[in-house]
C-alpha cells in the first residue's frame, strides 16, 4: 500500500477551541492538556497540526482515559497517512500526565476499523493491513519531513533574496521570530544542525548547498512548497464541505 497524493483537511471545531481555553463546563484541565499535546501531531503531507486543520472532532478525559475522535476530509484519504496521525495522536495523549489510557478513533473512513484496531494493538501498520502493506511507515514519514524542510527553506530564502540577502553566506542565526522557530523545528526532527552558525540552506544530509546548485535546488523546493500549500487549501475545502464547518 503506497501513499496517495492527497491526505487531506479546516479550522478546529468549536468544542476543541473551548477545551483548549478551558472554557467548556465538560472540559477539565486534562482535556485541555490533551488538546495541547495534539498540537504536536501533524498531517504528514501538509505538515500542519491536526488541531489547526480541524481533524480533531472531539477530546474528552474521563477517569484517566483520553477519548479522542479524528476525522478527515474524505472517506478515502490515504490510509498510511491516516494511520500515522492516529498513532501519533495516541502517543501524544499517552504522554500527558494523568492520562492512564487512550481511546483514539478515526471516524467516517473506509479503513477506520483496521487503523483503529492496529493502533490500539500497537502492532504497527503492516500488521494492521496484513498482506496489503509493504512495510512500516518510517521511510514515508522521513520523505515528507524532508519535503517540509526543503519547502520551509525555500519560503525563507525567497523572502531573503527579495530583500537582497546573500544566500550563500546566510546562517540559521540570521533568522528572527517565527522563521527561525519553524525551520529549527523541522531540522531537529531530521537530526540536522540547528545551531546559530549552521548554514541557512542545507541538503537532506545537512551539508551546505553549493552556490552553483542553489538555483536548481530552490526551484525544485518551490514546486514542493506550492504543492503542499495547494493540497492544504484543497483539503480544507473538502473538510468544510463534508462537515459544514
Amino acid at each position: 500500500m503506497s501513499a496517495s497524493p492527497t491526505s487531506c483537511a479546516a479550522r478546529p471545531p468549536a468544542g476543541a477551541d473551548a477545551a483548549r481555553a478551558g472554557g467548556s463546563p465538560s472540559a477539565g484541565p486534562g482535556t485541555a492538556a490533551v488538546l495541547r499535546a495534539l498540537d504536536a501531531v501533524v498531517d504528514p503531507e501538509l505538515d500542519e497540526p491536526v488541531t489547526d486543520l480541524g481533524f480533531v472532532s472531539s477530546v474528552r478525559v474521563e477517569g484517566g482515559t483520553a477519548r479522542i475522535r479524528l476525522r478527515l476530509p474524505t472517506y478515502f484519504c490515504a490510509p498510511n497517512f491516516a494511520y500515522l496521525m492516529v498513532a501519533d495522536a495516541y502517543e501524544a495523549a499517552r504522554a500527558v500526565p494523568g492520562v492512564d489510557a487512550v481511546d483514539v478513533r478515526l471516524e467516517d473512513h473506509f479503513a477506520a476499523e483496521e487503523i483503529n484496531g492496529g493502533v490500539a494493538a500497537g502492532d504497527g501498520f503492516a500488521a494492521a493491513f496484513d498482506g496489503l502493506a509493504d512495510g512500516e511507515l518510517q521511510e514515508l514519514r522521513l520523505t515528507f519531513w524532508r519535503k517540509a524542510h526543503a519547502a520551509e527553506q525555500e519560503r525563507i530564502a525567497s523572502r531573503l533574496a527579495h530583500d537582497g540577502a546573500d544566500l550563500t553566506r546566510a546562517r540559521l542565526g540570521d533568522l528572527r521570530g517565527d522563521d527561525g522557530v519553524r525551520l529549527r523545528r523541522r531540522r531537529a526532527r531530521l537530526g540536522l544542525p540547528v545551531d546559530d552558525d549552521a548554514p541557512l540552506l542545507v541538503d537532506d544530509d545537512g551539508a551546505p548547498i553549493p552556490p552553483e546548485s542553489l538555483p536548481l535546488k530552490l526551484r525544485l523546493a518551490r514546486t514542493t512548497r506550492i504543492s503542499i500549500e495547494g493540497n492544504s487549501g484543497f483539503c480544507r475545502g473538502l473538510l468544510s464541505t463534508r462537515y459544514g464547518d
